[in-house]
This record gives C-alpha cells, structure tokens and sequence, in this order.
C-alpha cells in the first residue's frame, strides 16, 4: 500500500519523503482524521536540583533525554533489588 502524498511503500521511503519535503507544500492535499491515543499514565517525582544536573550533564553525553537516563537506572535498581529479594527468600 502505498502513502497518498508520498507515494512511498516503505516506513523509510516515507521518512526520507518528509525529510526532504515540507508539509506546507502538501497542505492542500490533506485530510482531516480522528485516532484515539491510549497512553499510559506517567508519574512525576521532584529531583534534587543539584542531582538534575548531574543527571542531565551524564544523559548529554550518552545522547538521550534525562527522562530516559533515569528511568534506565531506576529500572536497574529495581531489577537488582528483586534480584537480591528472591536470592534471601
């Protein structure tokens, strides 16, 4: 099946499409459409100023979002946490 505008096939004929092409020349070709979205809820917490940027200098060089960074090491921590847990019991 290929894309109305981009006449592509291909996920990456589609990208390199809009990579080399501006929407605003298409405009009139577009159509209205209604999608729901279903996203899971996200929780904030407040970090430490001091800690954040920590955070955001290491998340920098690693080319990713602090968000994501954290969220790695959390995932981390609490992997070795049950890791432990079941280990004791």
């Amino acid at each position: 099946m290929k894309t109305s505008i981009s006449k592509a096939s291909t996920l990456s004929d589609i990208a390199d499409f809009w990579d080399n092409n501006s929407l605003a020349d298409y405009w009139d070709e577009t159509k209205e459409v209604k999608f729901n979205i279903r996203a899971k809820k996200r929780n904030r917490v407040t970090i430490d100023p001091d800690i954040f940027v920590k955070v955001s200098t290491s998340s920098q060089r690693r080319g990713i979002l602090p968000e994501t960074l954290i969220n790695l090491w959390l995932a981390e921590k609490i992997t070795s946490e049950i890791a432990i847990h079941e280990v004791q019991y």
